[in-house]
């Protein structure tokens, strides 16, 4: 993964925020959209792709696109900053491979632990019963 060269590929776009926030907000373009598109990008390669295709799926368009937003501040420029530290978080975590589990065997020991306890609380509730008198 060759982070400068998919920071050059990130396509950002400055709109108008929404919500509260007076008529500054009616003027300022604050607000940061980044979208990447999966597919065409040059400084991933297949493997890396189909991999965060995967691991990304939910949060991918139909055309592969990651779309990310950004109105944290009321500052375009920091705005832009969070966006993509997010954005190369994202990718970061999706690239990641998970362990194998390997599967782990019950120690005999525990086995007979577990079946004695029970034959002791079997006697127990046994002793409780009433006698027959048959």
């Amino acid at each position: 993964m060759d982070i400068p060269k998919i920071v050059s590929e990130f396509n950002y776009k400055a709109v108008r925020s929404s919500g509260a926030g007076g008529q500054n907000v009616n003027k300022v373009s604050s607000k940061v959209v980044l979208s990447f598109a999966l597919d065409k990008s040059e400084a991933l390669d297949d493997i890396e792709k189909a991999l965060l295709i995967s691991n990304l799926s939910s949060r991918l368009t139909n055309d592969n696109i990651l779309i990310l937003n950004c109105d944290e501040d009321r500052s375009q420029l920091k705005n832009k900053e969070i966006v993509t530290k997010r954005f190369l978080q994202i990718i970061k975590n999706g690239l990641l491979v998970p362990k194998e589990r390997k599967a782990t065997r019950i120690p005999k020991s525990a086995i007979r632990k577990r079946i004695t306890a029970k034959k002791i609380t079997s006697k127990l509730k046994i002793s409780r019963k009433r006698p027959d008198l048959d």
